[in-house]
């Protein structure tokens, strides 16, 4: 029996626990994941977003509860997910072409000792159609704005053949116009492929996701668009009022009047 016929989910957690030494930061957390979904999880800040990443990825065991990804454990079934980090800031002179860092996202496939052939220059060349920026193939990284630079670590991420995409905070660092084309690429993307996004961006989870989940130690979820105000303020621990201009949502936590 095939990995996909065993198992009817990409992923699925079942009451996992997990945080680091001593720290509880995730609890209870039941989460499963279908193909092409698309999901936007929001949440405080130190409230166990990047810790449910880390989890997937392998970098964290819980201690307790169960990951499954296409019914294997974490440590066989990561080979089926690719993980795009927050912008991050690098040594721009760096000599490295776009082309280069995309091909990086063969390495697990092909191995550190092993040449890249004519199969991965193929998929380098279709992972940067993909986002739009095989123009830019010779270009150095460093020469690159923060939206170009975002769709090249997605290309990379692309280029290693996944089934699941995790994005951590992928618009943190460039203006809201880049942040709506990132977002709309995820959208075409998500064609072919399943994403799992965590964000801090209302408006993008309202306008691009297919389900929403709110977390902070707890998740939230039920497989839905609505965010209802009872799981903003089981997320954000304080009252939440939900005030819509046509797409765009804005949370604001109520503040008590000065004296």
């Amino acid at each position: 029996m095939s990995v996909s016929e065993s198992s009817p989910h990409l992923i699925e957690i079942r009451n996992m626990w997990a945080g680091y030494e001593r720290e509880t930061v995730l609890e209870d957390i039941n989460l499963t994941v279908q193909k092409n979904d698309f999901i936007g999880l929001i949440g405080p800040n130190g409230g166990g977003k990047t810790t449910l990443i880390r989890a997937l990825l392998g970098l964290i065991e819980p201690y307790r509860g169960t990951i499954r990804i296409k019914g294997l454990p974490v440590k066989l079934g990561r080979q089926y997910l690719a993980y795009v980090p927050q912008l991050v800031e690098f040594d721009r002179d760096f000599p490295i072409s776009v082309w280069d860092v995309v091909r990086m996202g063969r390495l697990a496939k092909r191995g550190m000792l092993k040449r890249f052939n004519a199969e991965d220059d193929a998929l380098v060349n279709q992972a940067l159609l993909n986002v739009e920026m095989i123009d830019f193939r010779q270009r150095s990284i460093g020469d690159l704005s923060g939206g170009q630079r975002q769709r090249v670590y997605i290309a990379r991420a692309l280029a290693s053949e996944p089934e699941v995409l995790l994005l951590d905070e992928p618009t943190s660092n460039v203006d809201p116009q880049i942040s709506n084309s990132i977002f709309e690429l995820l959208n075409r993307l998500n064609e072919t492929i399943t994403i799992l996004l965590i964000t801090h961006d209302m408006s993008a989870v309202s306008s691009y996701t297919k389900t929403v989940g709110c977390i902070n130690r707890k998740l939230h979820y039920h497989g839905s668009r609505v965010i209802t105000a009872e799981m903003l303020e089981a997320t954000y621990q304080c009252p939440v009022d939900l005030i819509a201009h046509g797409l765009p949502h804005r949370v604001f936590p109520q503040h008590e009047e000065a004296d």
